[in-house]
C-alpha cells in the first residue's frame, strides 16, 4: 500500500495550531516565534513531511490568504450590504484555515487599473471580487493569472466563475406580487446602467409588465445613484406618481419613503413601495419594507468553496451559480383589490 503524503494540515492537527502557522514556519516567514518554528519543523521531520524550508520551493507553495476586492463606494456606508457579505466571507475562510484580506479599490485605482499589491506581489492564493468593477479593471485582474471568483456581479466574460443572486427572478416575483394585489401603475427606482444587479432587477420588473400586458411608463423609471456609484439623498420624482414603486435595493426604498413623507404622502396608504436585499434599511424604516431576501450567507459560502476548489485544482470550473431569494412581506404595501 502506498503511504499517503503528509500535509501541512496533518502537522497542524498534531500540534494544535493553524495550517497558516505551519505554512509560515516551514517557509521561514514572519509571524511565528523561533521556538514554535523549530517545534513545527521538528514535527514535520518526524512525520516525514517533505519540505525545503523555502516558501518558493515548498511543495504546497501557499500563502493561505485570499484577497477580497471591493470598490470603495460599495462600502462607504458602515451599514452597507457588502460589509455583511465581507464578514461572512472572512468567517467562512477562517473555517478553511485561510485569511481574508480586504483590498479596497478607489475610483482613481479603478480608472488607472491599479491592481492591489497583495495580488501584484503574489501574496495571496486567490481573489474574490465583491461587487461590480469596470471591464478594464477586471481584465487587469485576470491578467494576474490568479484563481478568481466574482461575487454579486458578472461580466461578458464566460471564463470566470461567478456567484450571483437570481436578481431577475426576484424582481419579477416581487413585481408580480404587486400586480396580483391590484397595482397597475408601477415605477422603478434604480440606475439601470450602473451595475449588472440593477439591470437584472429592472429586466425582471419589465418582464412582469410584458406578461401582464401593462405598458411601462419610462417617466417612472428613476435614477437612484450618481456616476461614481454613491446614492442620491433624494430622487427626481415626477409630479404624477404611480401607485407603487419597485426599488432596486432597501436603501433606495428607505430614501424614497422619507422623501414621500416630506411631500405629505403616507406609505402604504397613499403609495406602496418594495425593496430588495432584506438589509437593515428594510427593518429600521417605519413602516417596515416588503422586500426580497438575498441569501448573502449562501452566496458567500458558494464563493469560498469555489475558491478553495480552484486553488486545489487549477482545472476546476463551477460556472455561474445562481442563488434564489424569497419574498418577505411586511407593511409597506397596500392591497388595491
Amino acid at each position: 500500500m502506498i503511504k499517503k503524503a503528509v500535509t501541512m494540515s496533518d502537522i497542524a492537527k498534531e500540534l494544535g495550531v493553524s495550517t497558516v502557522t505551519v505554512s509560515k514556519a516551514l517557509g521561514d516567514k514572519d509571524g511565528v516565534g523561533n521556538e514554535l518554528r523549530e517545534k513545527i519543523k521538528k514535527k514535520a521531520n518526524e512525520m516525514g513531511y517533505r519540505f525545503s524550508g523555502s516558501s518558493k520551493t515548498n511543495k504546497e507553495n501557499l500563502t493561505y490568504s485570499i484577497s477580497i476586492i471591493v470598490a470603495k463606494h460599495f462600502i462607504s456606508d458602515a451599514s452597507a450590504f457588502y460589509w455583511v457579505v465581507y464578514r461572512y466571507i472572512v468567517e467562512l475562510l477562517q473555517k478553511q484555515n485561510y485569511y481574508g484580506i480586504l483590498d479596497v479599490v478607489s475610483e482613481d485605482d479603478e480608472a488607472t487599473c491599479e491592481v492591489p499589491k497583495s495580488v501584484l506581489e503574489k501574496k495571496v492564493d486567490g481573489v474574490i471580487v465583491l461587487g461590480q468593477l469596470s471591464n478594464s479593471y477586471v481584465n487587469a485582474l485576470i491578467s494576474m493569472a490568479v484563481p478568481m471568483v466574482f461575487l454579486d456581479f458578472y461580466s461578458s466574460r464566460n471564463d470566470i466563475d461567478t456567484v450571483v443572486a437570481d436578481n431577475f427572478f426576484g424582481s419579477y416575483m416581487i413585481t408580480n406580487y404587486l400586480i396580483g394585489i391590484g397595482h397597475r401603475k408601477l415605477g422603478f427606482i434604480g440606475s439601470v446602467g450602473s451595475t449588472s444587479s440593477i439591470q437584472d432587477r429592472y429586466l425582471g420588473f419589465y418582464k412582469a409588465h410584458i406578461e401582464n400586458r401593462i405598458r411601462l411608463n419610462q417617466a417612472w423609471v428613476i435614477e437612484d445613484r450618481k456616476s461614481d456609484g454613491t446614492s442620491y439623498t433624494e430622487f427626481s420624482l415626477p409630479s404624477e406618481l404611480p401607485t407603487a414603486f419597485v426599488c432596486n435595493c432597501d436603501e433606495a426604498a428607505y430614501i424614497l419613503m422619507n422623501q414621500l413623507k416630506t411631500r405629505g404622502l403616507r406609505v402604504p396608504e397613499d403609495i406602496s413601495l418594495v425593496g430588495y436585499d432584506n438589509h437593515i434599511y428594510s427593518t429600521i424604516s417605519n413602516p417596515r419594507i416588503t422586500t426580497v431576501d438575498v441569501n448573502s450567507y449562501e452566496m458567500s459560502n458558494h464563493a469560498v468553496n469555489i475558491m478553495i476548489r480552484k486553488i486545489q485544482d487549477k482545472n476546476y470550473r463551477s460556472g455561474r451559480v445562481l442563488v434564489t431569494g424569497n419574498l418577505i412581506e411586511r407593511d409597506s404595501v397596500k392591497i388595491l383589490k
